[in-house]
């Protein structure tokens, strides 16, 4: 661990909220990014290079050619986000850098979008939306315009049932919601009863049965395409996709494919393969009312942004103090 007399170097790579780049300014050598754009590779490169410690966010794609770059005082990179997979964890855990990141804040938040693309695709809120402003509403109320999807009474499939997993599973059995999931490891015994949860060992038997399904597991080498174009293809023709953890997890080429043609009925994205670029049969899709695209929106409120910054704080802390820090990064979760 690190034993400094002089106030640490933590380089924040983004804008944060003021309290938090606030309270580091008192921690800490704070160097924060007033224009909040990201850095260039060189910029990064630079900022590895002379920090003590590196507060990334997923825009920042730290790979084993840059961590190589890294200079002799950087022991710790404190993630502000729960995803790792922007890290190249392995690699810094063997340059002796402890990597951190900020779970649990964001759970209740990433699992209110979720629930809010499954009313959105199904009740065709966002298309609807749209309408008013748009002033196409000469005809008025009809009998048959517009018709969506009711969602009680439906099977939702939940893949990976972790914290998000669960607070989503809680919010849709109250909606009327069956809960079905797939997970690395079965849940307690506990957790099923209470949410009244299916477990699926395979995949693809549950994806040929649910009306929804929710993509909640981080993207790790395991699950990249996780959702293949065979796995999308087992799907009902009714049946819909959201996603709000990351877009690799989704052959998104697959999945536009599918509802183009029928074969899936709509899907909501909050996150995308290539993000900030967005596939352009996504953007046609959306313009045609088949899916709802945000802009990566799942734990942006005040609250959830504040949370992580004094997790990213207390961990930074935590290191500086010679202890472990609360939410370190292990080979064993990768």
């Amino acid at each position: 661990m690190m034993s400094l007399k002089r106030k640490p170097l933590v380089v924040v790579t983004r804008r944060l909220p003021d309290v938090v780049e606030t309270r580091m300014r008192e921690l800490f050598d704070a160097r924060l990014n007033h224009e909040d754009t990201p850095l260039t590779g060189a910029a990064l490169a630079q900022a590895l290079q002379e920090a003590d410690v590196l507060v990334p966010t997923v825009t920042d794609e730290i790979d084993a050619s840059l961590l190589a770059q890294a200079g002799p005082n950087l022991r710790l990179i404190a993630n502000f986000g729960n995803g790792v997979d922007h890290i190249d964890v392995g690699v810094a855990l063997q340059r002796g850098i402890t990597v951190t990141n900020t779970p649990g804040v964001l759970t209740e938040d990433t699992a209110d979008m979720t629930m809010a693309l499954i009313l959105s695709v199904a009740r065709r809120v966002t298309e609807g939306a749209r309408i008013i402003p748009e002033d196409a509403w000469s005809g008025g109320w009809s009998p048959t315009w517009m018709l969506g999807r009711r969602i009680t009474g439906k099977r939702l499939g939940i893949v990976g049932m972790g914290r998000i997993g669960q607070a989503l599973a809680r919010r849709a059995k109250a909606f009327g919601l069956s809960i079905h999931y797939h997970n690395r490891r079965r849940v307690g015994a506990r957790i099923e009863s209470e949410l009244e949860a299916t477990y699926w060992e395979s995949l693809d038997q549950m994806l040929a049965r649910v009306d929804i399904v929710s993509v909640n597991c981080p993207h790790t080498p395991a699950t990249y395409h996780l959702l293949s174009a065979r796995r999308l293809k087992l799907l009902k023709p009714e049946a819909v996709v959201v996603n709000t953890a990351r877009g690799e997890v989704i052959d998104e080429t697959a999945l536009a494919r599918l509802i183009e043609v029928g074969d899936i009925a709509g899907a909501g994205l909050d996150v995308f393969e290539q993000e900030p670029a967005v596939s352009p049969r996504l953007v046609k899709l959306a313009k045609a009312g088949k899916v709802v695209l945000l802009p990566h929106m799942g734990s942006a409120t005040h609250e959830s942004r504040v949370d992580m910054g004094e997790k990213v704080i207390i961990n930074i802390k935590t290191f500086l103090d010679g202890h472990r820090p609360p939410d370190r990064i292990l080979p064993s979760m990768l």
